[in-house]
């Protein structure tokens, strides 16, 4: 599996979810589902990124545990266990850990993976909203939405660090 095809799958999967999400604002479905199977499909591909990256074993495990969170929260939108706000803050804590990953590896994912991976790290301030069933938009404290923010990292500054990536030879040379 090489780096350059993973990383275009990423950057597609990544650009092509932020858009469904734009589009189901619009329109609806089924764009919203769309969505929410791209976002368990980028944690995916993110894990496979972070062990051809820079597969150190501790930032590969934590991104592994972000991946999970972020299946978690298609899981509980589209089975209906919780709505969308609740299901978000559980993706957005998946891929601010999947952050942490970008952040770890600064040498090797160069200056916009890091930028990337600190946008994405905003996610972690939604964790307590987890903890207290937050899933409702009007009535949500207003410290979510800066968790919301993360969400720019994670569909246009991540998927655009991946296709510089796949234009790359080399990882390394990201930098």
């Amino acid at each position: 599996m090489s780096t350059r095809a993973v990383a275009t799958a990423h950057s597609i999967v990544g650009f092509t979810t932020c858009a469904c999400l734009l589009i189901f604002y619009a329109t609806g479905e089924p764009f919203g589902s769309i969505n929410d199977v791209g976002n368990a499909a980028l944690g995916m591909l993110s894990l496979v990124l972070a062990w051809l990256v820079h597969p150190s074993k501790l930032l590969v495990g934590i991104t592994a545990v972000g991946t999970v969170l972020t299946i978690v929260g298609t899981v509980l939108v589209m089975s209906g266990i919780t709505g969308y706000y609740l299901a978000g803050l559980w993706s957005s804590a998946g891929f601010a850990l999947i952050g942490v990953w970008l952040v770890g590896s600064a040498r090797q994912v160069g200056r916009a993976g890091l930028v990337a991976g600190v946008v994405m790290l905003l996610g972690l301030i939604g964790v307590p909203g987890i903890f207290l069933g937050i899933d409702d938009l009007d009535t949500a404290p207003v410290w979510t939405f800066v968790a919301g923010a993360s969400w720019a990292g994670t569909y246009l500054l991540f998927p655009a660090w991946s296709l510089r990536l796949a234009r790359q030879d080399r990882a390394e040379s990201v930098a």
